[in-house]
């Protein structure tokens, strides 16, 4: 995940970049960094661009990008369909090329709606002193903006501030893409938006309050339109089940399920939901497999690719599907968090006595010497996790899996949640964001140990992409959240708007912390 940066401001303005933002961009970008500064005409603009890359596909491109009409592009994203891409070829030279041969802002629009991928850009476009950015559909790729008197921000990644400033950033919605004239810019020293939303058939995407207040909003006048990548939302409920009365608190039992999928059409259903995701994560191994021959291979007991493993559903199943696709002789990593447990506090007898009653099958079956030994790091993602790589094992044994336990003491949470991931998650404020926050950014530093012949040893994962349960299994998710609205609007009966439900939930799941 690359780090991009851009600040607007007026020639004369002496608006420079914060250094610790500088630092949180440069880490996400450890392979190349480098400034580009573009000036108007006098009394013009000036335009700071920042990129710091991180390297995954194709040769590496340093950023910002300047083809040779002087247009600047700045591009944290991945290419999986829509527009051809070299196995060779770098993304950001493939967008480069694309938005060069662009001679209307439809044609721009064009070529971005058909990219499949994940995506955050900032283009300066020099002939029309036009400045572009967005982000993609889903908003899978972290965009954040301020904008203050005579200056415009833009950045992947933003740093706590305090007093008046405390929330001045904000998500850029992924709500459309956004163009500055840039020449109006120079001459008022406002910033004006003009706006080209997703096509979301007539269903609005954000409010106005996810705007800055010193920035005005303008819908372009010719009513121009990026094509959505999904298709619309079935909102409607069939007459048959909309009659039909299901108590609000009733649970489907193993039976119900076991009818569901007995069903002539569910195996058809079922195939065709694997075949989906599976395809989704074999183009993303695919997009790694080629590498320059300057560049040495990776050994074979070194990993290109890491998932962030629970156990659960959502990372089995991206683990099952990656093992399709990643060839055997190479390694995954499993990427298992743990926060360490507090040693629980001793009881009199008698409490022992009657919390032993309850728990004896249990015990009995866990623990079967009889031996009760806490163990602070035995969390439930670390035990189903344990019991998804044994079952990843007997699926194919010749893999090499390596289950990377990553246990993290309450004093190193609470120092790096300080130092490092506040700053990260930012703007994002809830015990939520911050605990999934936590886990990634734990995650995506790879370093931990691994159960080895003479007991654990350290190990860093040497993968690049890791994967959370998501992204790839997008669909999935999708899928969960229609049920469960479907599910709410059945049990409320049919003149429950559950179709504005179903698309207000899936349009929250833009507001994430792990674009970032």
């Amino acid at each position: 995940m690359c780090g991009i940066f851009c600040l607007l401001s007026l020639s004369a303005a002496q608006s420079k970049q914060d250094t610790t933002i500088w630092e949180h961009l440069r880490r996400r970008g450890p392979d190349s960094s480098r400034d580009v500064t573009v000036t108007g005409t006098e009394p013009g603009y000036r335009c700071l661009f920042s990129a710091h890359v991180l390297h995954m596909r194709g040769l590496l491109t340093p950023q910002p990008l300047q083809d040779g009409a002087g247009n600047v592009l700045m591009w944290n994203g991945e290419i999986f369909g829509g527009l051809p891409v070299n196995p060779e070829e770098n993304d950001t030279t493939a967008v480069s090329q694309r938005l060069e041969s662009c001679r209307t802002p439809s044609e721009i629009l064009s070529g971005l709606s058909a990219i499949r991928g994940p995506w955050a850009f900032v283009y300066h476009q020099r002939v029309e002193d036009f400045l572009w950015f967005g982000r993609d559909f889903f908003g899978r790729r972290s965009l954040l903006w301020k904008c203050a008197s005579e200056t415009l921000t833009l950045t992947s990644v933003a740093a706590r501030a305090s007093g008046p400033d405390l929330w001045n950033w904000t998500e850029v919605p992924a709500a459309g893409v956004f163009r500055v004239d840039l020449k109006e810019f120079a001459r008022t020293g406002s910033v004006s938006l003009e706006m080209f939303p997703w096509d979301h058939g007539g269903n609005p995407t954000t409010s106005l309050e996810s705007f800055p207040s010193d920035c005005r909003i303008v819908p372009n006048q010719a009513g121009l339109l990026l094509s959505s990548p999904v298709c619309p939302l079935n909102v409607s409920l069939p007459a048959s089940v909309s009659k039909t009365e299901l108590h609000p608190e009733s649970r489907l039992s193993v039976g119900d399920l076991e009818k569901l999928l007995a069903g002539r059409e569910r195996p058809d259903q079922v195939r065709h939901l694997i075949q989906v995701l599976g395809e989704a994560v074999k183009r993303r191994v695919q997009s790694l497999l080629f590498r320059p021959q300057e560049l040495s291979s990776p050994p074979n007991d070194s990993a290109s690719v890491a998932v962030l493993f629970s156990g659960g559903i959502d990372s089995m199943i991206l683990a099952v599907l990656a093992d399709r696709h990643i060839p055997s002789h190479q390694p995954i990593d499993l990427l298992n968090v743990a926060f360490k447990l507090q040693e629980p506090k001793k009881q009199n007898s008698s409490a022992k006595k009657l919390r032993n009653h309850k728990k004896d099958s249990l015990d009995s079956r866990s623990d079967p010497t009889g031996s009760q030994t806490f163990s602070p790091f035995d969390v439930p993602d670390r035990l189903t996790g344990r019991a998804g790589l044994e079952e990843l094992q007997r699926l194919n044994p010749d893999r090499h899996w390596n289950f990377v336990e990553i246990n993290v003491t309450q004093e190193e949470l609470q120092k790096m949640r300080q130092e490092r991931i506040c700053d990260v998650v930012h703007p994002l404020e809830t015990v939520l964001d911050d605990s999934i926050g936590c886990a990634m950014w734990f995650a995506a530093r790879g370093t931990g140990a691994v159960e080895e012949d003479g007991g654990p040893t350290s190990f860093t994962s040497s993968a690049k992409p890791w994967w959370p349960p998501g992204g790839a299994m997008q669909p999935c998710q999708c899928g969960v959240v229609e049920w469960d609205v479907s599910k709410t609007c059945r049990s409320m009966g049919p003149e429950d708007q559950g179709g504005e439900t179903l698309i207000l939930r899936t349009q929250r799941k833009v507001w994430k912390p792990e674009a970032r």
